[in-house]
């Protein structure tokens, strides 16, 4: 890029070419904005990117070198394959530090899988990518590939290393439910509130006979707090009833954890079409509240990394469908989708959808420098 002040150019510049060939016609800064340009504007993968840039090649001119114009397909997806993912991944985290200073309240990490990555033809399986999304500002924080999601429980310390969590809430399914895991999380000065199943399954058991006792009693020999919550769309009622403690003595296991807090019960009732089904599930926490309303928000809150992350990198992005499988090159796209997604969740000049805003970042030339702005 042109100018040395660019937020982009400090963040990626610092990244060393992995083409070894001396004869490099295009440069490293312009393939990989071009790139994230063509993705917030709808392309979905290296043809896709060159059709954009060929067709933008007067505009991107405007403030990328382009010395000898727009490369081919093979020369983005080589250039991709061959990019380290975690030199990649490091620019990123500068990138999101830099537009986000602190990260604060819940963080959700979870896994997801891409799943065309994978290559028959060369025994390769597709790629699972465990993310780490920031609800209250929209932000994609990081990423972690494994080979398949039984290695989730490898990949999240991996990822949390990578992440500035101070004073955050970190919040994990019951996959990630793992004491190290709950000790780097302390260590990294951050809170826990993870999900309970079978993979603990004396914890689990113990903290399900505690509230199964504590609610045959009315709670009577159990401090507690409750929140509830009612909501009501397309003829679909759901009510949420969450029991939050801090008297974890009769967990025998309890000790064993670093920095457990208190236990919280959540049941949730749903009515639909005058069917109801009833599901209780628990979790344990290193916060210690007054009240259980925080810890009832970042229970929902939890399921935005499937709702504002995962599904729209699948409906929006169509990273499902995605075919790129060469080398390093889908998890380096992966990396670019959630560029283009942080840019665009945190433009706040119009409410339209991330489809839309794409659509109109391709038809618009004006927007599209907007959004750049903001990288």
């Amino acid at each position: 890029m042109k100018t040395t002040e660019n937020l982009f150019v400090k963040c990626f510049g610092v990244l060393e070419d992995p083409r070894m060939d001396r004869r490099k016609r295009h440069n490293l800064l312009d393939i990989i904005a071009i790139t994230v340009c063509a993705v917030i504007a709808g392309a979905d993968g290296w043809t896709d990117v060159v059709r954009f840039g060929r067709a933008k090649e007067d505009w991107l001119r405007s403030f990328l070198e382009l010395e000898n114009g727009i490369p081919s397909h093979d020369t983005f997806g080589r250039f991709f394959s061959l990019l380290d993912p975690s030199v990649f991944q490091g620019a990123f985290q500068s990138w999101v530090a830099a537009i986000q200073q602190h990260v604060q309240g819940v963080v959700a990490i979870d896994g997801k899988t891409v799943r065309r990555s994978h290559d028959r033809a060369n025994a390769k399986q597709a790629i699972h990518i465990v993310s780490a999304w920031a609800g209250d500002c929209a932000l994609a924080l990081g990423q972690v590939k494994v080979e398949d999601k039984s290695n989730e429980i490898k990949a999240i310390p991996q990822l949390l290393k990578l992440l500035n969590l101070k004073g955050c809430l970190v919040t994990i399914d019951a996959m990630g439910c793992q004491r190290d895991i709950a000790k780097n999380i302390i260590e990294a000065h951050a809170g826990y509130l993870l999900a309970l199943k079978g993979n603990q399954e004396l914890l689990a058991e113990d903290v399900e006979q505690e509230f199964k006792h504590a609610m045959a009693e009315n709670f009577a020999h159990m401090e507690h707090h409750y929140h509830e919550t009612i909501d009501k769309a397309h003829g679909r009622v759901e009510r949420r009833q969450y029991w939050y403690t801090q008297d974890i003595h009769g967990l025998g296991t309890a000790g064993r954890w670093p920095g457990l807090a208190g236990m919280i019960m959540c049941r949730a009732t749903r009515t639909v079409n005058q069917e109801t089904s009833i599901e209780d599930r628990y979790y344990i926490t290193s916060e210690r509240q007054d009240s259980a309303i925080k810890l009832a928000a970042a229970v929902r809150a939890h399921w935005g990394i499937e709702n504002s992350l995962h599904w729209v990198l699948d409906v929006t992005f169509n990273e499902d469908q995605s075919r790129v499988r060469i080398g390093h090159a889908a998890e380096n796209l992966a990396t670019i989708r959630k560029m283009a997604l942080n840019v665009m969740k945190n433009d706040g000049s119009n409410n339209d959808s991330i489809r839309g805003k794409r659509k109109r970042a391709g038809w618009d030339d004006r927007y599209l420098e907007q959004l750049l702005l903001k990288m």
